[in-house]
């Protein structure tokens, strides 16, 4: 399915825009996550853990979603394909990984958010679990820009038979 040069552009705008949003998202998260583990003000820790939860509805899982679909449809409709080249397939496992353990990771979050709005004792609120999952992410989004930037060689066995047919039948 080939894109039009002006729907593909689009397609680029909406997945490039999205994913930096999603970098973003979770860069706030990591500073949050540290705030809500470390800080010794209760004002901080109560309020670090309910903000975490409405980024992580409001932004991360938009933005994940946004970034999964419009890089599907780059890829779909673009020359790269999604399982020609290596870095296109590693990028597509890093986003589905990262928007899955999001998914589930969100109950976590809603549960700390709810903790900390009722809890008379704030060390049963405090995770580093948030600190571990947002910089693990944020480690997963930086090296999906590297392969994005860096588009290393490499195809996959199903990518050089697609090549092979398409040589071969001009």
């Amino acid at each position: 399915m080939a894109l039009s040069p002006r729907t593909r552009r689009l397609a680029v705008f909406v997945h490039v825009t999205s994913s930096v949003g999603w970098l973003g998202a979770v860069a706030a998260t990591v500073a949050l996550a540290i705030a809500g583990a470390s800080s010794t003000d209760p004002q901080t820790v109560r309020a670090a853990y309910p903000a975490l939860e409405v980024i992580g509805w409001y932004a991360l899982v938009p933005l994940s979603i946004a970034s999964l679909a419009s890089g599907l449809v780059v890829s779909l409709g673009g020359r790269w394909g999604v399982f020609e080249h290596y870095w296109v397939v590693t990028k597509l496992l890093i986003n589905v990984a990262a928007s899955g353990v999001l998914l589930l990771y969100m109950q976590t979050l809603d549960g700390l958010a709810r903790t900390a709005a009722s809890a008379a004792d704030l060390e049963a609120v405090r995770s580093y679990s948030p600190v571990l999952h947002a910089g693990g992410a944020l480690a997963l989004l930086l090296a999906a820009t590297v392969l994005s930037i860096y588009k290393p060689r490499g195809r996959t066995r199903y990518g050089w038979r697609k090549q092979r047919r398409r040589t071969s039948s001009v």
